[in-house]
């Protein structure tokens, strides 16, 4: 399992993330970051390109070291200078109030204490600091969720951890209050994989 999932599943995480539907999905997400910013679950570098003009740095974690090496061409192609660390969202080294600005797309699912990796963030945000998250999980059709429950093991074993039906919004909001939240099915996935959380929540 560790050769699939620190060799050949970062290849495929890389592949299918570099649909450029996903685009505007970040470049959305991504427009209103600034100050210190913290990226969670950086991958393989998808969303650098997509940071607006205004970012010179931002400080990066990911938990699987064959994402971050694939990572490097996308931190050779930026003007963006990264910091980028191999560690798990769960414990962060990083000080409490250090970000303005912390971003997550397609991580929550993966996280195995997502509660703790919440709390993290709101911990090393400052008080007006934001959490920007673009994330799949639990549709709000009932049907939809039934598939997605009965297909999350498999998903776990297949996509290196990830869950199919994880409520973000409430994940969100044990720590947050959430002040801008769209909820939708993106384009060209199935149901089951494609519901989607796009927000921003701020410390309550």
């Amino acid at each position: 399992m560790r050769f699939y999932s620190q060799v050949l599943f970062p290849r495929l995480l890389d592949w299918a993330m570099s649909d450029p539907v996903l685009d505007r999905y970040r470049q959305d997400i991504l427009a209103e970051v600034e100050g210190e910013i913290l990226e969670i679950g950086f991958g393989t570098g998808l969303n650098l390109p997509h940071y607006p003009p205004h970012v010179f740095k931002i400080t990066t974690i990911d938990a699987n070291p064959g994402t971050s090496s694939l990572a490097q061409k996308q931190i050779q192609a930026s003007s963006i200078e990264v910091e980028n660390h191999i560690l798990n969202g769960e414990s962060l080294p990083m000080a409490d109030n250090t970000f303005d600005s912390v971003v997550s797309t397609w991580t929550l699912c993966s996280i195995t204490r997502v509660d703790r990796a919440i709390e993290e963030i709101h911990r090393v945000l400052k008080p007006k600091g934001r959490f920007f998250f673009l994330e799949h999980g639990t549709s709000d059709d009932a049907n939809i969720r039934v598939w997605q429950n009965r297909l999350t093991p498999l998903q776990k074993i297949v996509a290196d951890g990830c869950h199919l039906n994880r409520n973000i919004q409430l994940l969100v909001e044990h720590q947050f209050e959430v002040i801008r939240l769209e909820r939708f099915y993106m384009e060209k996935l199935p149901k089951v994989m494609g519901y989607t959380y796009l927000g921003v929540a701020i410390s309550r």
